[in-house]
């Protein structure tokens, strides 16, 4: 699909940018910090010795966060050039996580076993056309009595321009969405040329009917009216994370969710 190709080589253009940047400081992850953040530490618990499929990787600095607590980490991407870049990390930092390069769509005709957890956050979800496809990918690679478990930006933050001044999409899946793009999310991230990228809203109702058509039973849900990062224009800091400026403590911004494979149907 030219949506998907097109947004492979966007964010192949963004990988060196972030590795780069202040806002992934990639120097402090590799000296051991964390990437993951309290919202999904939370909701992940002990991952010890589990087996984890990460979805949606960029180039694996939560993924590398994961087999650092003990988990058997596989992360995968669309991007090839963050998939090479997640490897060259994992060599880096000696761990054994594995990373495939695929469209997440497909990602279940590349990925034999199953898993204990799938994992997925941030930005993920936006850059797919339905959410269907995806439910099956998830409920392929769960193990029986598995957990998927997703951290994401809410959808209402979608329905608003770029300033939060007035709301511009639908909050339904309307279609795909088509915007030049000519920088990124970190800092001095501009483009020499735009570059088209392509996404789709998917709203809550979408979101949880997905999971719940392949039997996937939703266990854990939470809104947070913050986000720890600071990737929006606006944005004021607050004790627990970044709010939208004039709309403090209005929006929700992040919400967690949790969902099991039955042991048996």
């Amino acid at each position: 699909m030219e949506f998907i190709e097109a947004n492979r080589k966007l964010w192949n253009e963004r990988v060196d940018t972030h590795v780069n940047s202040e806002f992934y400081d990639n120097d402090t992850f590799l000296a051991g910090r964390s990437s993951l953040n309290d919202i999904e530490l939370a909701l992940l618990g002990d991952v010890k010795g589990k087996r984890v499929l990460h979805l949606q990787c960029h180039f694996g600095q939560d993924s590398l966060s994961l087999a650092r607590m003990g988990a058997k980490v596989t992360g995968v991407d669309l991007s090839d050039k963050a998939i090479l870049k997640a490897q060259e990390l994992n060599e880096k930092l000696g761990l054994d996580a594995e990373f495939i390069c695929s469209d997440v769509m497909k990602a279940d005709e590349v990925l034999a076993q199953e898993y204990d957890l799938v994992f997925t956050s941030y930005g993920t979800i936006g850059w797919l056309p339905e959410l269907n496809t995806w439910a099956k990918v998830i409920d392929h690679c769960l193990k029986p009595g598995g957990k998927f478990l997703i951290v994401d930006f809410h959808p209402v933050l979608w329905m608003f321009d770029a300033n939060f001044k007035f709301f511009e999409h639908s909050y339904f899946n309307a279609g795909v969405i088509q915007e030049e793009s000519v920088d990124s999310y970190v800092e001095n991230s501009e483009l020499e040329e735009s570059m088209e990228e392509y996404g789709w809203n998917h709203s809550l109702e979408e979101l949880f009917q997905s999971l719940l058509s392949r039997n996937l039973m939703i266990s854990h849900f939470k809104e947070y009216d913050y986000s720890p990062y600071n990737c929006f224009n606006r944005t004021v800091k607050m004790d627990k994370g970044y709010q939208i400026e004039g709309l403090e403590g209005k929006l929700p911004m992040v919400y967690a969710l949790g969902a099991e494979k039955p042991k048996s149907l």
